[in-house]
């Protein structure tokens, strides 16, 4: 009997005008971690969605053979029945319902018209104890962490007798600690005979966890490396995925002047939007120069992303109180449109659900920001409108057929440069970008720290929030360091390292 629980012969997949899979082959081997990488829109995650069934048997050539069998899954419900399970980046869990309802929705136990609701919440405590969640199965989804979200996806799949378990990208929106909590898991389920497949972009974890690795660059099968006989280095692992070699991660800065202040941020202080006694941003004091990168690093949770938005023409909190300073002179802002006047942007790590409209195509939500930009009395000039979004397509190197094409079918690299070059057209001063490259491959994410050098050499600053810590050292002009909505620390470029960063918040944790 062969040792491969799955292989995938000779897969093609086409799309309209694409190729997005091109006689794809992939071999599983039963009990292991297998690890998908490549570059935004390489076919990863269409060749997963082929294998679950989202894209059904007839929508591609090529055999699925699964435990021995050839499988034609019409569709997800199908693969789910032979124990192939798949989470996907974007967790589908409804936040206004309970851990159980989501982990049995679709899947509901009891009789027809007559769920038993003591069994389901009773399976639910049984599986969340095996992901190692302390949460009861009654609390609801909007009141856990995303990293206990994921938890709750994973025990959904254990729910459905999960033999295969397939992750997109699990640890995008996680912490390092978190991120590792679920790789150890993953490791766990593997000594208990489960075979996982993961897509991620994160390299270190990939050679941490897998045990083979297949690139897939183009819609190709490029290779499949085996850990204890070939390079898992994150190097070569790059050089397969990219076609040649990157010898620094984080391009160099030239010609930068670093500034004057531009902005000053002081005593801001932020309440939850909901409970309204809860500070969420405590007493903060920061500044930007013109022409720097300040990073702002912290665990999830520490503020950052509330501190950006209630800058941000107060688009987050209840109330917020403390002075903003631009250009020398106070300002309040008292929404995101006087915030844009005043020459701020916000990059929202959100770029699917806040950032750009998937169903309109580029030329439209290039533009969105500075409508005025492409308007002639009082009405959108779709011709001007069209060559602002081409112009910005050339020059942010977008992959696309066309600025007609919807965004929401384009890879997460390409959106996140449509998603910057919606505020680059804005022209604002100041640029806030939270994860900016959250989800994105090694190549895409070189390709946007150049826009990042471009954009600080010809004046403007940036304010770069990330929880990827060797992006915050390698692009930082100066680190502000976050934890419990405070600042706790300041270092500049050089002095900062990994240890004195998470030293600093772990010393401002105890205190």
């Amino acid at each position: 009997m062969s040792e491969n629980i799955l292989e995938m012969r000779n897969i093609t997949k086409l799309f309209p005008g694409v190729r997005a899979l091109d006689d794809v082959n992939l071999q599983v081997k039963k009990g292991t971690i297998h690890a998908l990488v490549g570059e935004n829109g390489a076919g990863k995650s269409t060749l997963m969605n082929v294998l679950s069934g989202i894209y059904p048997y007839g929508s591609y050539t090529g055999d699925i053979v699964y435990e021995g069998e050839v499988c034609k899954f019409a569709k997800i419900t199908d693969s789910e029945q032979k124990g192939i399970v798949i989470i996907h980046q974007e967790l589908a869990l409804v936040p206004y319902m309970t851990i159980g309802e989501n982990m049995f929705l679709g899947n509901e136990q009891g009789k027809s018209f007559s769920i038993d609701w003591d069994g389901t919440y009773e399976k639910a405590d049984k599986y969340l104890k095996i992901v190692g969640l302390a949460e009861s199965s009654r609390t609801l989804i909007k009141d856990i962490g995303v990293g206990k979200q994921q938890l709750v996806e994973i025990a959904k799949a254990l729910a459905k007798n999960a033999r295969l378990l397939i992750l997109d990208e699990p640890t995008s929106s996680l912490n390092e600690s978190d991120s590792k909590a679920l790789l150890d898991l993953l490791l766990r389920f593997k000594q208990e005979g489960m075979t996982c497949i993961i897509i991620s972009h994160k390299l270190n974890e990939v050679s941490y966890v897998a045990d083979d690795i297949t690139v897939i660059r183009d819609g190709k099968t490029i290779e499949t490396l085996h850990k204890g006989v070939d390079d898992f280095s994150e190097d070569r692992i790059i050089r397969g995925m990219v076609g040649r070699e990157i010898s620094d991660r984080f391009p160099k800065r030239s010609g930068v002047t670093i500034g004057d202040v531009c902005m000053e941020v002081k005593d801001w202080t932020v309440f939850h939007p909901v409970y309204r006694d809860k500070k969420v941003v405590d007493n903060v004091s920061m500044y930007v120069r013109k022409g720097e990168v300040v990073g702002i690093s912290g665990l999830m949770g520490a503020g950052r992303t509330e501190l950006a938005m209630s800058l941000f023409g107060h688009s987050y909190g209840h109330t917020a109180h403390g002075t903003l300073t631009l250009g020398g002179k106070e300002v309040k802002l008292k929404n995101e449109k006087d915030a844009i006047r005043h020459g701020l942007a916000y990059v929202t790590e959100d770029r699917k659900g806040n950032g750009l409209i998937l169903s309109n195509p580029i030329r439209v939500n290039t533009t969105l920001a500075n409508l005025e930009g492409v308007c002639h009395r009082g009405v959108v000039d779709q011709d001007m409108e069209y060559a602002v979004s081409d112009d910005y397509r050339k020059k942010l190197k977008t992959k696309c057929t066309g600025v007609e094409q919807d965004v929401g079918n384009l890879s997460g690299g390409n959106q996140q440069k449509v998603l910057l070059a919606k505020w680059m057209f804005a022209d604002p001063d100041i640029l806030i970008l939270d994860e900016p490259t959250r989800g994105i491959d090694v190549g895409a994410k070189y390709e946007i720290y150049c826009i990042i050098n471009e954009l600080v050499a010809s004046g403007k600053s940036v304010i770069m929030i990330s929880s990827e810590l060797p992006e915050v050292l390698g692009m930082s002009d100066r680190i502000y360091v976050m934890n419990e909505g405070r600042i706790v620390g300041e270092f500049q470029q050089g002095e900062a390292s990994q240890e004195s960063i998470m030293a600093c918040i772990l010393k401002s944790s105890n205190n």
